[in-house]
């Protein structure tokens, strides 16, 4: 895995809104007594959604305070996984292309050159409007409806790149599309209908 570093940019300070805080603390109530730290990933989470997306190092150190561990221990869990983003994200859509063996084979380079056309000319880099922002990631769990992307927090599945187009086009204009199989096929059921168990209703 490639070194990932805090982006040299960062705002003055971070804080939760008063509704995040709420569920915060909520969220930490339901770990045992000297076990809070356990809520450092669901906090560094929602913190990135306040974020527009990405987490600042402000915040990592709020989260840190907030949870009384030491600040070195929360930058080790922000720059290790992969779901948290370190620098700025498109504002309207960050997509994750999944590029392991069930999606390659299923041409997700494909998607990635969509990318390179349609919003920079590599990850983690920003579209010219600041909209789009893109990357290419380890499995996504959706390998049965390969190749796919991963907008936000919803996948989009069984993509060409005609669809995937669209799928941008979509997020472009304020209408994202459903989430799931772009070519109406129900979850993971055979892409040219149910081939057994036809008689249950």
């Amino acid at each position: 895995m490639a070194v990932r570093r805090l982006h040299p940019e960062q705002p003055a300070d971070f804080e939760f809104t008063a509704e995040n805080l709420a569920w915060a603390k909520e969220t930490i109530e339901k770990y045992p007594q000297g076990r809070q730290a356990s809520a450092v990933i669901p906090l560094l989470w929602r913190a990135q959604e306040q974020h527009a997306g990405w987490l600042p190092e402000p915040a990592i150190r709020y989260v840190a305070e907030m949870l009384d561990m030491a600040y070195i221990r929360v930058y080790e869990i922000a720059t290790f996984y992969t779901m948290f983003q370190l620098s700025p994200v498109g504002k309207l859509a960050h997509v994750q292309v999944c590029g392991t063996t069930p999606c390659m084979l299923r041409a997700s380079e494909a998607l990635v050159s969509v990318c390179k056309r349609r919003i920079a000319d590599a990850p983690h880099k920003l579209s010219e409007d600041g909209n789009f922002s893109w990357e290419e990631v380890e499995c996504l769990g959706v390998c049965a409806n390969a190749p796919m992307v991963q907008i936000w927090k919803d996948t989009y599945e069984d993509l060409t790149p005609e669809l995937f187009e669209k799928v941008l086009d979509g997020f472009a204009q304020g209408t994202p599309p459903k989430p799931g199989s772009q070519t109406g096929r129900t979850a993971s059921s055979p892409a040219g209908g149910l081939t057994s168990l036809k008689d249950l209703s």
